[in-house]
């Protein structure tokens, strides 16, 4: 196995690892952060009725009007309220944090504490 592969594989078997212990309900959703090296994205998830509440991400053209570039922590603290925001206006008050197998440092930090300011509890 080559590298790369090995590391994808890693990343995959981290990824379920986590969501093996995390299950979004309607009263409480998971907040599912995926990192590329280009962007992040975010999701508020119900697993319970399979249906994505809310999502917000570097190419949201709320985002693009910042004139912000999508690979660093401010954006990743941008997108981060924008889904907290986004989750408020639908009801959403607490989620579970599913930072998808990435560790909890960097951009997928900066996210949590964005939408920790934004009002969202975790």
């Amino acid at each position: 196995m080559n590298k790369q592969k090995a590391k994808k594989a890693g990343l995959k078997r981290r990824e379920r690892r986590v969501r093996a212990k995390i299950f979004g309900t309607a009263e409480r959703p998971r907040l599912s952060v995926h990192r590329t090296n280009a962007h992040i994205y975010a999701q508020v998830i119900d697993d319970v009725d399979s249906k994505t509440i809310c999502t917000a991400s570097t190419l949201d053209p709320e985002f693009r009007a910042t004139g912000k570039i999508g690979s660093n922590k401010e954006a990743a603290e941008l997108v981060g309220e924008l889904i907290g925001k986004r989750a408020l206006e639908k009801g959403v008050t607490e989620v579970m944090f599913d930072r998808g197998g990435r560790i909890y440092h960097g951009r997928v930090k900066a996210l949590a504490d964005g939408a920790r300011n934004a009002g969202l509890k975790f």
